[in-house]
């Protein structure tokens, strides 16, 4: 039987400069905007990570985390993504459990592996060792949140007769997802047994996935697959679109793209091929904007559901640049126009 479609919300809390927001400002504004989501019934929250950006973009989920749990009743706490090779697993095993603890078991891990070279550099973890310490730190984190004491071997960690206290609320802790640019992410993700977070060609990041839950016996509808995407409802989805293309949202957008087009462009591995193969085949999976009417959000959800088993369908909660409290309107027409389509449907 095929998950219900849920509805998140996505923030980065970057702060594009020259926008006379002081952080604190953005955070609190943008917190407000979270209790607003929580309220008109969207499922999930999720933030991504990075580091070191001058438009201050999320660097601490583990902290925001907190305060969105403080801040909401209802709504799944999530990350797309974490990047695991920045966490030791025992104290990452630790947060999660105590935030699970904090939010009545709301909490999400979604898994990354991390790309970004001066990110590595700054942080003194080699680039190299990216995936040993991601798997690693997966099967530490498994044997921890299982209540049991526990040892561990491998090329990154030892642990030595470890039991993690609190336990999550959830049985086996918060559910995981993997994030997947590449092969190597999908069937990473299937080889844990883990939800997907894919990104790119669907050749690559998606199909690749498929195949490999099959290997093992299971089928897509057994997982949850999230893709974050922007939704912007309108009467006039084309005039709506003119006016967004001259706005700061659009303006953020563009100093975004600029530096995080950078990163891939220095990643140089089979990881940025693949993105680049998705978007000149036209495989890749659409994560641009959408704007429509209603109707044809409506349809462009259920053809996401379709056509790329998405689960979880991820808008975004506040464009760079644009004041959060100005972005409602829009969360409140998805929510009140399309959202209930789904409910109906499940």
């Amino acid at each position: 039987m095929p998950h219900p479609v849920r509805f998140g919300v996505h923030y980065d809390f970057r702060n594009p400069p020259g926008s006379g927001v002081s952080s604190a400002d953005l955070y609190a504004r943008t917190l407000e905007q979270i209790r607003h989501v929580d309220a008109l019934g969207f499922d999930s929250v999720w933030m991504s990570e990075h580091h070191f950006v001058e438009d201050g973009y999320m660097p601490s989920l583990i902290a925001m985390s907190g305060a969105i749990a403080a801040a909401t009743q209802r709504v799944e706490i999530g990350q797309a993504v974490l990047l695991l090779p920045f966490q030791h697993p025992l104290r990452l095993a630790e947060d999660l459990a105590v935030l699970d603890n904090l939010s009545g078991g709301r909490m999400l891990l979604g898994a990354g592996l991390g790309y970004v070279r001066e990110e590595f550099q700054a942080l003194g973890v080699p680039r190299a060792n990216r995936v040993s310490l991601t798997e690693e730190c997966l099967e530490i984190l498994r044997l921890a949140w299982s209540g049991e004491e526990f040892s561990y071997e491998g090329k990154r960690y030892r642990v030595e007769k470890i039991r993690i206290r609190p336990r999550p609320v959830r049985t086996g802790g918060p559910p995981i997802f993997v994030a997947a640019m590449s092969e190597g992410g999908a069937r990473r993700a299937a080889r844990f047994g883990a939800h997907l977070l894919p990104q790119g060609d669907r050749a690559a990041v998606l199909d690749p996935w498929i195949e490999a839950v099959a290997e093992r016996g299971g089928a897509p509808d057994d997982y949850r697959v999230g893709v974050i995407r922007g939704f912007q409802v309108a009467d006039d989805p084309e005039a709506y679109r003119a006016i967004w293309r001259r706005s700061a949202a659009a303006d953020g957008e563009r100093y975004g793209q600029r530096i995080y087009g950078k990163w891939i462009s220095e990643s140089a591995d089979r990881m940025t091929e693949q993105l680049a193969e998705g978007q000149a085949s036209g495989r890749a999976i659409p994560q641009n904007v959408f704007f429509g009417t209603p109707e044809q959000c409506i349809a462009e959800v259920e053809r996401f559901r379709r056509e790329f088993h998405v689960t979880d369908l991820i808008i975004r909660g506040v464009s760079p640049g644009e004041a959060p409290e100005d972005e409602i309107p829009n969360l409140e027409r998805f929510a009140r126009e399309v959202i209930p389509h789904f409910r109906a449907a499940t």
